[in-house]
């Protein structure tokens, strides 16, 4: 949906109610456009007495949901030509051997084209020699014990199938075990708590739901749905139609695998502090903005090399945005000021409006539209910063690729926040997890020689093509280099290259950082400092070691000038 389409459905969204362990959530802004659904339920081993209850509710949801669906048991209508005219394919509980050679090809093309795939309970008990398959649904079924209650932990809930549950769901079904944990390969939506029935046997993390991209196409599971019961109850419909919009592409998600990463908000806001006006209320694991301008920022702690996940969602016309890279102790404005804001909003310019760096580079719009779910729905965003590189990827989707090369702003170091604007602007938020990545800590002092002398700006001038040269160590601001990423900073600005030249003997100078290769150093062998554009090292001009002399790139050679020892 464009964002002149979001215009005309903005704002319709119901208050979110938390009742029986089921969180209610605001409806999708808009009708999804048509589509067509078919649903299979060949079984070639145990038959499961809820299948009839099963069409019947994929044939509920289609007519409240603007969908048709077809059902059938005939594995001849897996053809090519007949399968191009659905959106998604359910499986549900089928079991053994459904599809022959021919069928099984023509199943995976329309996978791989891009056609949609639910498995429902016993679609894992499925087709157990075909490797494909086995991608597919992610996971094979093992065993199971004596149906009974059991605990759901709800581990995603920004994708549409279980967004509407709160993190604990109770209920009674048929509980699998699987062969092999899927995580690795899908990104799990739920687990089971093993501690709150009899009979699991994957320990801790038992994946019970869960989501994966597949070549163009995609595939959702859910190893609930053994008992008739099960069709009437709303929280495990709503998860099925969720789970089929994602199949049909009706609704985007982030279905890659995610392993690593550490909650920094899921219900608790230990380590938070809320800076400037407004705040952020704290209900069923959602932090929601209200009025402003203010911030809720992690102040437990400073980030460098990073992957930052979170989920948002948006009522109506909204403004929000997740700010990066600045000082402890920060005002809202001076966060803004010393780093970037990574903005959601739905109806701004092009640089400010959601997947835009605030005011400095806006999005790649066709694959941000193609990637959004409108107001109403959840989105993630992950923030993956590596040095001065910020990359946003949307649902799964990267839609912006930013370089800082502001010396007066640094992405190497600093905390996060998420930003309430201002009273109207309802934004929620939701799972804000963090990956580091480890990654070079920006670091403060002298570059020595392996003469024992210093790089040096001459003169500690700051003009763009200041000559660096080698000089007597001393405190001065002209010797101190902080070491950011692949850059080497000093007095604000760069260390490049003349011209960007790639030539013997050219001039290594004080320039204005610009995120060029000219500008990016890497420690390569004995001690050398190598100049990633030109391949060559830094060198102090024909072996001298006296005041004054000139620094310079030249072929690596190891030699004592082409020493250096950073801070």
């Amino acid at each position: 949906m464009t964002y002149q389409a979001w215009r005309r459905v903005l704002g319709v969204v119901a208050a979110t109610l938390v009742v029986g362990g089921v969180a209610s959530a605001p409806q999708a802004a808009a009708a999804d456009t048509p589509y067509d659904v078919l649903v299979f339920s060949k079984t070639a081993g145990f038959r499961h007495d809820a299948i009839p209850n099963g069409i019947q509710l994929v044939r509920d949801l289609g007519g409240a949901n603007n969908f048709t669906v077809s059902a059938t048991e005939d594995a001849a209508q897996f053809t090519t030509a007949n399968l191009a005219q659905y959106e998604a394919v359910v499986f549900l509980n089928t079991t053994g051997d459904v599809l022959n050679a021919t069928q099984q090809s023509a199943f995976e093309s329309y996978i791989r084209g891009g056609g949609g795939y639910v498995g429902v309970h016993s679609a894992a008990d499925t087709e157990y020699d075909w490797p494909f398959y086995g991608e597919l649904v992610g996971a094979y079924f093992a065993s199971h014990p004596a149906i009974q209650q059991a605990t759901i932990r709800t581990e995603n809930r920004a994708h549409a199938a279980t967004a509407h549950l709160s993190p604990a769901w109770v209920r009674t079904d048929e509980w699998y075990n699987y062969r092999t944990n899927p995580r690795g390969g899908a990104r799990v939506l739920s687990t089971l708590d093993e501690t709150t029935y009899s009979g699991g046997s994957m320990g801790a993390d038992h994946p019970i739901t869960w989501c994966k991209p597949m070549s163009s196409g995609r595939s959702f599971y859910t190893g609930t749905g053994h008992t008739r019961e099960s069709y009437a109850d709303p929280a495990f419909r709503t998860m099925i139609l969720g789970g089929i919009r994602y199949a049909a592409n009706r609704t985007k998600a982030d279905c890659r695998a995610e392993t690593g990463y550490t909650a920094l908000y899921n219900g608790s806001t230990t380590g938070w502090t809320q800076a400037g006006p407004g705040g952020f209320t704290n209900s069923d694991a959602t932090l929601t903005a209200s009025g402003g301008m203010g911030m809720l920022w992690y102040s437990a702690k400073e980030f460098r090399s990073y992957s930052l996940k979170l989920d948002w969602r948006m009522p109506g016309d909204d403004n929000s945005g997740v700010v990066l890279g600045f000082p402890a102790g920060s005002t809202p404005d001076s966060a803004l000021a010393n780093g970037y804001e990574v903005q959601i909003d739905a109806t701004d310019t092009a640089d400010k409006t959601t997947g835009a760096i605030y005011g400095v580079k806006a999005p790649d719009t066709a694959a941000r539209d193609a990637a959004l779910n409108p107001p109403g729905e959840w989105n993630t965003y992950e923030l993956l910063v590596e040095g001065e590189r910020l990359q946003v990827f949307l649902n799964g989707v990267k839609i912006n690729d930013f370089t800082n090369t502001d010396p007066a702003r640094s992405l190497t170091s600093g905390h996060i926040a998420l930003q309430n604007h201002g009273s109207g602007d309802d934004v929620s938020f939701r799972n804000v997890r963090i990956k580091e990545l480890g990654g070079t800590v920006p670091r403060t002092g002298r570059i020595t020689g392996g003469s024992g002398k210093c790089a040096d700006v001459a003169g500690g001038s700051t003009a763009d093509g200041t000559r660096i040269q080698l000089w007597t160590c001393n405190t001065n601001a002209g010797q101190q280099w902080t070491v950011s990423g692949n850059t080497l900073r000093a007095l604000n600005k760069c260390m490049g290259v003349a011209g960007g030249s790639t030539a013997n003997g050219a001039q290594v100078q004080l320039v204005t950082c610009n995120g060029s290769g000219s500008q990016n150093w890497t420690t390569g062998a004995n001690g050398s400092l190598v100049n990633q554009q030109a391949n060559r090292c830094l060198d102090a001009n024909g072996g001298s070691s006296a005041d004054g002399t000139s620094l310079i790139i030249w072929t690596c050679h190891g030699g004592t000038n082409q020493r250096w020892t950073l801070p």
